[in-house]
């Protein structure tokens, strides 16, 4: 989180320079909270009717383009696709209201970061009044467990440490000392301090990010635009090729009245009206599955829009890390020792190498029984070593910190008191020590507790003997010093080499010394200690992170690290994700090096200039995030995912939330994406082809004598079988094998590009061909020829349905059953069309004759030419991707798929 270095208040209104040990009297506070206004950070936000949000939802071109098509179904009495028309936009406008309102909430989320009541001072008197009416100028004063109520230049801290995770997403707490701020919305979790008010309301750090929340808004989605371009284009090319089909037909001399209703039913049946709900069904099923592994979409677009992802922007803390301290180097004047385990389990597995520069991986006993066994470079060595058991004994005794073993809440061990000092409990577990035993058997009989100057903690413990156990722990440069310690000033040259070494790794290295005497020594002044090790504590990546880091690679998908971090942490993070090199450039502003994957020293306001900068490039960005300060950012995005233990800003500012905490889901969410917008490509391809062909029909079939091929009602019956339940039956299909090993649709890639619209001209022709076959044929025959048209135009349609299913493996494990609802779906639209023809009453409606078997049987065999074509050639492109045309990229070796 950013520091305001303006003047908070001036001195004469009551600042750290001219503060008044009494507070501010009642007139002062009356007259600044005139001036400075209430304190409170989402105050000012407009109010917004209920039909403002409708009317906005309506103005859609989308949405524009399907009210019209409603009139026109509604005048032409075709009341089924009205209806259907009708449903969706209600739908469509309901979530777009949803998500207005929901955007709202994620700023008004952070008024409940605020604290309800402050404890001031005013008129020399002690009060607690509501936060609100804060002012700056007083003096405030916080213990543990209280919220900071307002930005607070600190007077006089006594051992204050503050959670501010809530706002940088950091999960350790921040010691704060005299003259240092103390940001709104942070939580003390230790310590007591008075502070004079710096900042409130809109001011403080609360308030900046919600006013940064504020201002930042979501554009459309990449399907939203592309769905928007596509009916324009549609809405054109439909009026344009009907009214020339009106026009030969009144060169042809048919009536002006038939010709009118014959264009306006073109019109109609050449949009596919029905795509807008093929797509809510599609987004909807979509939806329901991410719920179903964990992660909850808030809305429905966001679904689609993984798919087109282009680039994840992850923060560090909490996604790609376990969000929690742990010790994971040790270093001894034996050797050095790799420490892994989950969470503040205190059991895992430790590796030991000689030279403590690394270490393979080999589980040791203490992963099963607490042991304390420990694996070496040549093989198991049993019990832990002493020299590493003292290191971990001595981390325990000096030590406040105490874990708690799982519940019926909750299935993890979680921390009481510091969380780095909790993780050095966990590391003494993972050696073999049980805290409790320690601890009684090393009883603490004096203490001098960690503070700023010296950056050390002291501990005296009582030896079973009647000696004295002096054990300090702190930073390597306090600690191993000649004034400290005994040792030679090589050991000490070497332990603070190693400690650089540590600390270029990303880790927080503190430095154990510990010395037994017959005398009780002086806490405060500890000397003659012997150096017992280093520790190198960080919060670990999560152990499935660099498997979906490659997921991501294999799927075209650029993952950038986003923090706050200091360079060498997030270059060291990066490295365990394998998307940093040594010698990769690392950017530190928003506008770093060209090719940099890792983001280090990037406060929340240069996080919203990240996302902004990578769309500006044209890329479709998802970030993650789960603290206030990636509230903008995640709003920003085109895609934000926020962590489900995260906070509320963070969640309601998101379009998906993750349940699990793990960026895994997000990878299967993308596959998701995927699926859905290769659905509506489908979709597309089968309607489009269709439309195109009765348009030809009509437009060609005068050519060969054919007057008027299709009736009004013809047109619109075989549009409401085709594009009607088989085509949404379409948006269910599952997902391609290979999906999450193909590069993403380019984010300017039009909906009908990579060869689309060439295989809808191509079906179309094709379906064109066969049905004016089997007209001229009949015509020339004396048959019913306008019958043999409908019934063939509208089974040729419906094969091609089956013929851009989405491809599976034949079996094995994990395949996903077909789509069971498209064959059922195809065949009662064949049932109806048939009806058409064999029905009294549907043949006085449509105008058909019924058909001999034979005439049938020459429909049928003719209709199913398209389909058996596109099936084959489809067969040919073994290796193509998704539902159209072969990619470059598909023939990509398979990664693992988490």
């Amino acid at each position: 989180m950013s520091v305001d270095t303006r003047p908070a208040v001036d001195p004469g209104d009551g600042g750290p320079a001219g503060l008044d040990p009494a507070g501010l009297d009642a007139a002062e506070v009356a007259r600044r909270g005139a001036a400075y206004g209430p304190n409170v950070v989402a105050g000012g936000a407009a109010r917004v009717g209920l039909a403002r949000r409708v009317a906005r939802q309506l103005t859609d071109p989308l949405v524009a383009l399907l009210l019209a098509a409603g009139v026109v179904t509604t005048a032409l009495a075709d009341y089924p696709d009205t209806a259907v028309i009708l449903l969706v936009v209600v739908v469509n406008t309901a979530i777009g209201v949803v998500q207005e309102v929901r955007a709202d909430r994620a700023i008004a989320a952070l008024d409940r970061l605020a604290a309800p009541v402050a404890r001031v001072r005013r008129d020399g008197v002690d009060q607690v009044v509501p936060a609100a009416d804060l002012v700056p100028g007083d003096l405030v004063r916080v213990t543990a467990g209280d919220i900071v109520p307002a930005d607070l230049t600190l007077t006089d801290a006594y051992r204050l440490q503050c959670d501010e995770s809530m706002l940088t997403g950091e999960s350790v707490p921040v010691r704060r000392g005299d003259a240092e701020p103390a940001h709104a919305g942070t939580v003390v979790v230790a310590g007591r301090a008075t502070g004079v008010v710096a900042r409130t309301g809109a001011d403080s750090a609360l308030g900046r990010m919600a006013a940064l929340m504020r201002d930042t808004r979501p554009g459309p989605t990449p399907l939203q635009l592309r769905l928007t371009r596509l009916g324009r284009v549609l809405g054109a090319t439909a009026v344009l090729l009907s009214g020339l089909v009106f026009l030969i037909g009144l060169g042809g001399g048919q009536p002006v009245a038939d010709l009118a209703v014959t264009a306006v039913s073109l019109v109609v049946a050449a949009v596919p009206e029905s795509l807008p709900a093929v797509v809510t069904l599609a987004l909807a099923l979509g939806a329901h599955r991410m719920a179903k592994v964990r992660a909850v979409p808030r809305r429905l677009h966001a679904v689609e829009t993984l798919g087109s992802v282009t680039v994840v922007a992850a923060d560090k803390t909490g996604t790609v890390t376990e969000g929690r301290m742990a010790v994971q180097r040790a270093v001894t004047g034996v050797g050095g020792y790799a420490v892994t385990g989950a969470g503040y389990q205190p059991y895992g597995r430790i590796s030991r190498h000689l030279d403590g520069a690394g270490a393979s991986a080999v589980d040791g006993a203490g992963a099963v029984d607490g042991a304390g066994a420990v694996d070496g470079d040549d093989g198991p060595v049993g019990v832990a070593p002493d020299d590493l058991r003292q290191l971990a004994r001595a981390a325990l005794l000096c030590n406040d910190a105490q874990l708690r073993a799982p519940d019926d809440d909750t299935g993890d061990w979680r921390a009481v008191g510091d969380p780095l000092e909790a993780a050095l409990v966990a590391f003494a577990g993972r050696v073999g020590l049980a805290d409790d035993d320690v601890r009684r058997a090393w009883p603490r009989v004096a203490e001098h507790p960690f503070d700023q100057a010296h950056r050390r903690m002291t501990t005296v413990h009582r030896t079973c003997d009647g000696r004295y156990l002096t054990v300090c722990k702190g930073a390597p440069e306090t600690v191993l010093t000649p004034e400290v310690t005994a040792a030679d000033p090589d050991t000490l040259g070497r332990l603070l080499r190693h400690a650089h070494v540590l600390a270029g790794q990303g880790l927080r290295t503190l430095a154990v010394a510990a010395a037994v005497t017959t005398t009780p020594p002086d806490p405060a002044h500890p000397v003659g200690l012997r150096p017992l090790g280093l520790l190198g504590v960080g919060d670990p990546v999560r152990t499935d992170a660099p498997a979906v880091a490659r997921t991501f690679a294999a799927a075209g998908i650029r993952l950038l690290l986003v923090t706050g971090d200091h360079p060498g942490t997030a270059a060291a993070i990066g490295g365990q994700l394998g998307i940093h090199s040594p010698g990769d450039p690392v950017a530190t502003d928003p506008d770093g090096p060209a090719g940099a994957r890792v983001f280090a020293r990037i406060q929340p306001e240069q996080k919203l200039a990240v996302v902004a900068t990578l769309q500006a490039q044209g890329h479709v960005v998802a970030m993650t995030g789960d603290g206030v300060n990636d509230g903008p950012a995640l709003r920003r995005a085109d895609i934000g995912v926020a962590m489900g233990t995260g906070s509320d800003v963070a969640r309601q500012a998101a379009d998906l939330v993750l349940v699990d905490d793990n960026l895994a889901t997000v990878a299967t969410a993308v596959g998701e994406g995927r699926r859905i917008y290769d659905n509506i490509r489908r979709f597309l391809r089968y309607a489009l082809a269709g439309g195109a062909a009765e348009l030809a029909v009509m437009l060609l079939g005068p050519l060969f004598g054919l007057a008027l091929p299709l009736l009004p009602a013809q047109i619109l019956w075989i549009n409401l079988l085709t594009h009607g339940v088989p085509g949404v039956a379409l948006g269910a299909e599952p997902a391609e094998p290979d999906v999450l090993r193909r590069p993403p649709r380019p984010p300017t890639e039009s909906v009908l590009g990579a060869g689309l619209l060439a295989g809808v001209a191509a079906i179309g022709a094709a379906i064109t061909a066969v049905t004016l076959a089997v007209g001229v044929v009949a015509y020339h025959s004396g048959r019913p020829w306008q019958t043999m048209i409908f019934v063939t135009l509208g089974l040729a349609q419906l094969g091609v349905a089956l013929a851009v299913r989405a491809r599976r493996p034949a079996s094995g494990p994990g395949v996903r059953r077909a789509n069971p609802a498209l064959p059922v779906a195809v065949a009662a639209a064949a049932v109806l069309q048939l009806a058409g023809v064999y029905l009294g009453p549907l043949q006085a409606l449509l105008g058909t004759e019924p058909l001999t078997l034979v005439e049938l049987a020459g429909c049928t065999a003719l209709a199913a030419l398209p389909a058996l074509v596109l099936h084959l050639s489809r067969s040919g492109n073994g290796g193509s991707s998704g539902p159209d045309s072969p990619h470059p990229a598909a023939n990509r070796p398979a990664v693992e798929q988490t």
